[in-house]
């Protein structure tokens, strides 16, 4: 088998699980993410809260499994580039400019899986690969 197998398994692994860990860690810190969004000044911060906890939560498993994977990160690739922009975009600092520059790699490597899609080592191959009742397909 070729290691070209496993490398996009790897990397969805590798972009979906900070995602799912940044969402799982809001989960437990309500009270400061929804200030940290008024504070830069982001409309209903609850509403922002949820949908930032979804994006990360939901959206980081669904790449890890390889599940609908071009739509999931193209959804967390134009998320990671609204974070830089409404977050990190104090490049007078130099933190934020090196998470600003952080998302933005993200987002690249995002738009990869976008368009080349999950890899074999997915629900998506899987799925694509199974034909009605059961049947197997042969591809080519």
């Amino acid at each position: 088998m070729s290691v070209n197998r496993y490398l996009p398994f790897a990397g969805r692994v590798l972009i979906g699980l900070p995602f799912a860990m940044s969402g799982l860690s809001k989960l437990g810190a309500y009270a400061a993410t929804t200030g940290l969004i008024s504070t830069v000044g982001l409309p209903f911060p609850p509403l922002a809260f949820a949908v930032a906890v979804a994006v990360e939560l939901g959206g980081g498993l669904l790449l890890i499994a390889g599940y609908q994977a071009r739509t999931v990160a193209l959804v967390l690739a134009v998320f990671s580039i609204a974070t830089a922009i409404s977050f990190h975009s104090n490049f007078a600092d130099q933190n934020q400019m090196i998470h600003f520059l952080k998302n933005v790699m993200m987002a690249g490597g995002l738009l990869q899986i976008a368009a080349f899609g999950a890899g074999a080592l997915s629900i998506d191959n899987r799925t694509k690969h199974v034909a009605p009742y059961g049947e197997a397909t042969v591809t080519g």
